[in-house]
């Protein structure tokens, strides 16, 4: 079983060891392109995003902590 199939909740994060993180990343890698490979899209930024997205999750106390992110769209 894959680490993601694991995650239920920002909480789940916080018991996962540095390599299970590692991990994680990883598989939402590759959904990441999985996804973008069937329907196009914007890869770079959504790649850049993953490790700082789980660091957030496992330092903070989300949902009660919220995480704003700013994607600086300009028309």
């Amino acid at each position: 079983m894959a680490i993601i199939e694991k995650i239920n909740s920002p909480e789940d994060l916080k018991t996962l060891s540095i390599k299970d993180l590692e991990e994680l990343a990883l598989n939402i890698r590759k959904g990441i392109l999985n996804r973008v490979n069937i329907i196009g899209g914007h890869l770079g930024p959504d790649l850049g995003i993953v490790e700082a997205t789980i660091a957030l999750h496992y330092v903070f106390n989300s949902p009660k902590d919220k995480i704003v992110f700013d994607v600086s769209h300009q028309i």
